[in-house]
């Protein structure tokens, strides 16, 4: 996600001849030349990140991520006027709603905690003339809660895992193998191997379909198809993770890849060219064939019952 969201801005400034955080140098150097203390107030992008995740339900998350993949696609230009006409305050206040409405959790840990953040850290900046370069978008929110008593610390934890996802992580294989085994006591050795049969293909065929939209080398997808089946039963690894490493074997990333990954990933063609991206691909879309599977193979494996 950071990745794509840092090509997406790559794109952004190409387009507008403007580098990403231009601003920020800017401030960083003439602070440096008046000989000025500088503080980097905003909060850990993993951090942002990380509670934005934990804050969206299923559906509020399967939107965003496609909206993110979508902006691969986009290839209407973007004038330098429309981007000044974006910074006035009603169409930011625009924006903010359409953005509040579309995905809630995602404007609150994105916008609005960082508004506070920021503010908290600002305001507790020494020095009796601060300057804050902060984006367009949290001016509104730094404003109002400037002042306020602000508990920095709340800001910064990382949500543990929810109980429900670990407990249907292990619900899943034990209701598998359980089928398996009362299929055996109660129709013999050839049910269970009906179901064996139906959950290796419902998991292979997905993962391997994955691991192919994402380019990998024949022997990934082969490896992905083989660790699917066995992989959805254990919930300490996932397929995707099987198939990147034997994509990260086979071609290894070079040099080169880390040094454009930035640039490389505001495109599809980029993301499949570059090596290191191309790895990331294959561990995502192999997962996302693996779920689609494992959803599949519940119901075939309960049919033969």
């Amino acid at each position: 996600a950071q990745l794509l969201l840092a090509g997406f801005q790559k794109k952004l400034g190409n387009k507008l001849d403007i580098k990403p955080g231009a601003e920020m140098m800017r401030a960083l150097s003439v602070a440096s030349e008046l000989n000025k203390a500088t503080i980097m107030a905003d909060r850990e992008v993993k951090t942002t990140l990380k509670r934005t995740w934990a804050s969206l339900g299923a559906f509020s998350l399967i939107k965003l991520v496609g909206a993110m993949i979508g902006s691969l696609f986009v290839k209407n230009d973007i004038t330098e006027e429309e981007i000044e006409r974006l910074k006035s305050s009603d169409a930011l206040e625009e924006m903010m709603k359409e953005l509040s409405d579309a995905i809630p959790g995602v404007k609150t840990a994105l916008i609005d905690e960082r508004d506070r953040y920021l503010a908290a850290k600002i305001q507790s900046s020494p020095g009796n003339k601060i300057v804050a370069i902060v984006g367009a978008g949290h001016v509104p929110g730094i404003k109002n809660h400037i002042g306020s008593e602000i508990d920095l610390a709340s800001l910064e934890i990382i949500p543990p895992s929810s109980p429900v996802s670990k407990i249907i992580a292990w619900t899943i294989p034990l209701v598998i193998i359980g089928m398996i085994v009362y299929g055996f006591f109660t129709a013999g050795s050839s049910s269970s191997i009906d179901m064996i049969q139906a959950w290796v293909l419902a998991n292979s065929i997905p993962a391997g379909i994955g691991a192919l939209l994402a380019l990998a080398r024949p022997l990934t997808i082969v490896a992905a198809m083989i660790a699917a089946p066995i992989t959805s039963l254990n919930p300490f690894i996932a397929a995707g993770w099987v198939a990147g490493l034997v994509e990260a074997m086979i071609s290894k990333p070079r040099v080169s890849d880390f040094e454009t990954i930035g640039d490389d990933v505001g495109s599809i063609s980029g993301i499949w060219r570059n090596r290191l991206s191309r790895i990331l691909l294959v561990i995502a879309l192999t997962n996302l064939g693996s779920v689609i599977g494992t959803l599949i193979g519940i119901p075939m494996v309960a049919s033969l019952l």
